[in-house]
């Protein structure tokens, strides 16, 4: 449905987007992340066409887009701040595009009529755009985006304005939606949990190029490299060199999966993979503070040599700050990263 051939923009000396190449299948849900200017909302209006390559190209069907206004290439966009149009109703802004299209107005009035059902606003057609919640808001710009049959749908941060409850309720009546519709999707936002739900693949972007790409599952559980692990949020990240089934690090000996390649390498331990015992029983630590997760606590430990470390308990069994304890490592929640380097520790 959707390639990027080297697809390159450059503000002055700076590449925004850096020979990116990226392709979407069609009916495939695509999320891009990464940090503030990393190039995600660029790369989306450069398929879009709102954004000029300075390189590369953009092919939606196989056909190269390269000189197609954004009007004629087929595709919906839907932007963090709705942009409705406060003047009309819902009717109004649902069938905009419809109009603009020709469409007749028999048809408009059915498509409205599916399309409001389909976003859980049944009869809303009347009422005033100023009158919706933010929730019914953000409906009414997805059903202006379907209701042309857009290829692609493509959403810059759309539930960025939301409050969390509201968000995870949408995210999962999002994916419902677009799998019943067999709807193609690109869509860019910094919330990682949103993502996630929402996506059959995740990419993840730094300075203008991809880091890396994959199922949520394959990204979550095997992280490429030392910035995607931070990214998502992993801090327990040590240069190490595996020798036999453990490796060399500041914590100590650390097991490692049966199958490590020896030598070298950056070491992710998962909060989960750090088992605390008492004192004396493992890496001498302090613990510095416990936090509230809602299903566990997360430990912050000051062990006696190497940086900070974070475990993960249960509620019942976070000890108390300034409490000694001893922490030990499960070899499954070991990832080995590239070993040290511009992307390493």
């Amino acid at each position: 449905m959707l390639t990027l051939e080297a697809a390159t923009v450059r503000f002055g000396q700076r590449a925004a987007l850096d020979t990116v190449d990226l392709e979407v299948a069609d009916q495939e849900i695509v999320c891009v992340l990464g940090p503030s200017g990393c190039g995600k909302s660029t790369l989306l209006r450069a398929v879009a066409g709102l954004q000029p390559l300075s390189g590369g190209r953009v092919l939606l069907g196989g056909a190269d887009q390269t000189g197609v206004p954004v009007h004629r290439r087929g595709v919906g966009l839907m932007f963090q701040d709705h942009q409705l149009f406060p003047q009309r109703d819902v009717a109004g802004n649902v069938t905009f595009g419809l109009r603009m299209h020709g469409v007749p107005r028999a048809e408009q009035q059915r498509r409205l009529a599916e399309l409001l059902d389909l976003v859980g606003l049944p009869g809303a057609g009347q009422r005033a755009v100023a009158s919706l919640s933010g929730g019914e808001q953000q409906r009414v710009a997805l059903a202006r985006a379907l209701a042309p049959r857009p290829r692609l749908l493509m959403l810059d941060e759309p539930l960025g304005q939301l409050d969390r409850t509201l968000r995870e309720r949408l995210v999962v009546e999002l994916r419902s939606l677009f799998g019943q519709l067999g709807t193609t999707v690109l869509a860019v936002t910094h919330d990682q949990g949103e993502a996630f739900a929402l996506a059959d693949r995740v990419v993840i972007m730094r300075d203008g190029v991809i880091a890396q790409s994959g199922t949520p599952r394959e990204v979550w559980q095997r992280p490429a490299s030392s910035f995607v692990a931070r990214f998502l949020g992993f801090d327990n990240i040590v240069s190490g060199e595996v020798n036999g089934q453990a490796a060399d690090t500041p914590w100590g000996r650390i097991p490692v999966p049966d199958g490590s390649p020896q030598g070298p390498c950056a070491l992710l331990v998962r909060p989960a993979g750090v088992r605390l015992a008492g004192p004396g029983d493992g890496l001498d630590c302090e613990v510095v503070s416990r936090t509230f997760r809602g299903t566990h606590a997360a430990v912050r430990l000051r062990p006696a040599s190497g940086p900070a470390l974070e475990a993960e308990c249960r509620l019942t069994d976070a000890p108390e700050p300034g409490t000694r304890v001893g922490a030990g490592f499960t070899a499954d929640d070991v990832v080995l990263l590239p070993a040290p380097g511009p992307d390493a520790p």
